[in-house]
């Protein structure tokens, strides 16, 4: 595996990214022990034992109501083209620290690919606490591998789809919401996930140029107050520089607050009435936005009025409340940082034999499991976890199938290779859109939530009190 992967729509092929893909390899990209186990496994003979994972959060990040399912796309590429690079095993080799395995484990690594099947709710689905987003059926070893990978895409652009559902929920349908985030998010790929996230989520665009063009969109933005002060400086005054990048960009929002935000304005509006120019937008970037919005609002009352400067859905929601003549808001900063979605993954089954954790305050569910999700009038009203063995059995149980239910996880991979497929950028955003508008509306507030109650089946409970008793007392079935 030699490569980054795409954000699932046009690659770039330049001469620059060649060599940077050319230095890395995804198979390592893994947590240290995750190596030493699959090494344990080959030593102990069992590491084609058929075992199940299960991807979920056992709590959602402080003040969510939910959370939004994303990065399927990304973590299927990378299962796609799961190996080991020859040059990869040499430097494992290299680090002295694999010196006891068995050689077979270096034969394993060099001959193997992704062969078993991912089950997994489809990107742009609200989740709750314990639901599995994901789950992995395949040999051991390559269950226990994949892991660090999935978390790490899963959890980070699950963070971020859910940010932005939030912002477009209170910031309305009409509204524009622009994803700033790329100089303010954790690394260059973090920036990359985080604009995809962003507009599957619900924002309309993103400033990130490599992943809009990667995704097919169109980038946009605004101006910076460098320019203004620039032009301003060269050209003799701040109209100046209005008027030289109206000239080359004349649909981009001018940013009118580097000097006086009023000031500028007056004279924008004195042109935009003496029909000199044609305006689309202007920006605010700082100061009262309550108040500066109202204003340039009475000098430019047909221009668009966007605002950014550190905005998330609680300032949006103030913003609003105070009644402020807001059009489009950037979200950068606080929309790719913030509060960690705390996604786990967990063996459940190994050899058909359903285990669990017993650890306190991480306990567990064993046995492979199904979401079902009940609706009524197109509100979802409850959620039930249960056993992958109770989906068939009810729906040929009259009463579950007219009570709406509704099973999430579905088949996406099998054994090895994809059986749906792609998504559109757009068919997961209008997803994430219906997804966010059937919750309750106490599950959409920002403030004190409460998340659709999640029922444990009978049959999954009677598993669980069962395994709890098992004659190991490890959560392993005997």
């Amino acid at each position: 595996m030699t490569s980054l992967p795409s954000l699932n729509c046009v690659s770039t092929n330049n001469q620059q990214q060649q060599n940077t893909d050319s230095t890395i390899d995804n198979s390592l990209l893994t947590d240290f022990y995750q190596l030493t186990m699959a090494a344990c496994y080959v030593g102990e003979g069992v590491e084609q034992r058929w075992a199940s994972f299960e991807l979920f959060v056992r709590r959602l990040p402080e003040s969510f109501g939910y959370l939004i399912a994303m990065g399927l796309a990304q973590a299927l590429e990378y299962l796609e083209k799961f190996h080991f690079s020859p040059s990869g095993i040499a430097a494992l080799q290299a680090t002295g620290i694999f010196t006891n395995v068995p050689e077979s484990f270096w034969s394993l690594l060099a001959e193997g690919r992704f062969t078993g099947n991912i089950w997994a709710v489809p990107e742009g689905t609200a989740v709750f606490a314990n639901e599995p987003l994901l789950r992995v059926e395949a040999p051991l070893w390559q269950a226990q591998l994949v892991e660090t990978y999935l978390l790490n895409t899963l959890n980070y652009q699950s963070l971020i789809a859910t940010r932005a559902a939030r912002l477009r929920d209170v910031a309305s349908a009409n509204a524009t919401l622009l994803e700033f985030g790329t100089r303010r998010a954790f690394s260059p790929q973090a920036s990359l996930w985080a604009a995809r996230a962003a507009l599957a989520g619900g924002l309309n665009a993103t400033s990130n140029v490599l992943a809009a063009l990667q995704l097919g969109e169109k980038p946009s933005g605004t101006m910076s107050h460098a320019l203004v002060m620039a032009l301003s400086a060269m050209e003799g005054s701040e109209d100046q520089a209005f008027t030289v990048f109206h000239r080359y960009f004349p649909d981009a929002p001018l940013l009118i607050d580097t000097y006086d935000t009023i000031a500028a304005a007056q004279r924008l509006s004195a042109k935009v009435n003496s029909g000199e120019i044609q305006l689309a937008g202007v920006r605010l970037d700082s100061g009262d936005l309550v108040s500066l919005s109202k204003q340039v609002r009475s000098l430019l009352p047909g221009v668009s009025i966007f605002a950014s400067g550190d905005l998330d859905e609680w300032e949006i929601a103030r913003l609003k409340a105070a009644g402020a003549e807001i059009d489009g808001y950037g979200l950068g900063t606080r929309l790719v940082t913030g509060s960690a979605v705390n996604g786990v993954y967990k063996l459940v089954e190994i050899d058909d034999i359903p285990v669990m954790k017993h650890s306190s305050g991480k306990v567990t569910y064993p046995g492979r499991k199904q979401i079902f999700r009940s609706f009524e009038g197109g509100k979802v009203t409850a959620d039930s976890l249960g056993l992958v063995s109770e989906q068939h059995r009810r729906y040929e149980n009259e009463e579950f199938s007219q009570a709406s239910q509704v099973p999430l996880l579905q088949l996406f991979v099998k054994e090895g290779k994809r059986v749906q497929p792609l998504e559109t950028l757009a068919e997961i955003r209008q997803r994430t859109a219906t997804s966010v508008a059937s919750l309750p509306e106490v599950t959409r507030r920002l403030d004190n939530p409460v998340s659709v109650k999640v029922e444990i089946s009978a049959q999954l409970q009677q598993l669980t009190e069962k395994t709890k008793t098992s004659r190991w007392g490890d959560g392993v079935m005997g």
